[in-house]
């Protein structure tokens, strides 16, 4: 059966462990990982390690770019090296769109690059300010209050000659170069706990021209960057890239939520998973909304691990359709 797709949202509780993928920098041998301050539903404050939405928004654009390269997507010259300015580190295309309205310059971004299309971009050559809005959008990934813990580790860098005499050279060579060559300590943090995660994909949106309002792109270009956006986006839950993985790649438990879609422009509804009932909130809403929209507008599908989350994502990829704004 085809599944016509407008917006699409995904909520869920993320589990992992011993995990440091987003800190706030370090201050002398200590690294500070990344706390931040929420309120739950009765206004009590709680302070809890999170990760991004920057740092996961970062995480699937990688995962697009590796997908647009190998599936040979439009890219701009940018994009084809991972630049984060995208279409604006193409000098073909600043040259040539120049002397072009803005509306004009936005189609032909559209056509060049389909990770500009898709994450967003501000194109600011030429003394212009044309903005290309991000077709997918990421919450913080908090922790969930008493769910989530951090502490410090003490590690040691591993120097093989640790003789007096070696210390004291290298002791010399830090105080005259700078340089950390012996063997040194250093505190390194790691987190473990429940994550609430919310993503909204804009799916209508894709190829679409906002300030020209219509489609620069035809039906089966806009299909292929949907595709693209839907495997990134289950990419990023499955490999979760981000600082420290060398030595600290995270433990992923598991993952639960639900996954809703719209095939009208109305909203997939979302409730935050900080929130113990928010799955039974979004059954309600959804419901709601049918009422107005008329049935089958929003659709659910819960996922209770990895795996299913995979299997509802597979199943929307399988035999699709956008739902295209009346241009």
């Amino acid at each position: 059966m085809t599944i016509t797709l407008a917006n699409l949202s995904i909520s869920g509780r993320l589990v992992i462990d011993l995990h440091s993928l987003n800190n706030e920098g370090g201050e002398g041998n200590q690294i500070q990982t990344r706390m931040v301050n929420i309120v739950d539903r009765t206004g009590e404050l709680h302070s809890v390690n999170a990760i991004s939405g920057d740092m996961f928004k970062h995480i699937q654009a990688e995962h697009l770019f590796q997908i647009a390269r190998a599936e040979e997507l439009p890219l701009s010259a940018g994009a084809r090296v991972f630049d984060a300015n995208r279409i604006n580190a193409d000098p073909d295309f600043i040259e040539r769109t120049a002397k072009m309205t803005d509306g004009d310059l936005l189609h032909d971004l559209l056509h060049t690059c389909t990770v500009s299309d898709i994450e967003g971009v501000l194109v600011t050559e030429n003394k212009k300010s044309v903005p290309r809005k991000s077709v997918i959008e990421f919450a913080w990934v908090t922790g969930v209050p008493e769910q989530v813990q951090t502490d410090s580790y003490f590690h040691v860098k591993y120097a093989q000659d640790r003789s007096s005499a070696q210390r004291e050279a290298d002791r010399a060579s830090q105080q005259s170069t700078g340089s950390n060559l012996g063997q040194s300590i250093f505190h390194r943090p790691a987190s473990s706990g429940v994550y609430a995660v919310v993503c909204h994909l804009n799916l209508a949106r894709i190829g679409f021209n906002d300030i020209l309002q219509n489609y620069a792109l035809d039906v089966e270009q806009r299909l292929d960057r949907a595709r693209a956006l839907l495997r990134s986006t289950l990419y990023t839950f499955v490999q979760p890239n981000g600082a420290m993985r060398s030595a600290q790649a995270p433990h992923i438990l598991g993952f639960s939520g639900v996954i809703t879609t719209s095939s009208k422009p109305v909203p997939a509804p979302t409730v935050s998973p900080l929130h113990e009932g928010y799955r039974a909130e979004i059954d309600t809403t959804a419901d709601v909304l049918n009422q107005i929209e008329g049935e089958g507008t929003i659709n659910l599908a819960g996922f209770e691990d990895m795996g299913s989350f995979a299997d509802a994502m597979r199943y929307l990829l399988s035999d699709m359709n956008l739902y295209a704004y009346k241009v």
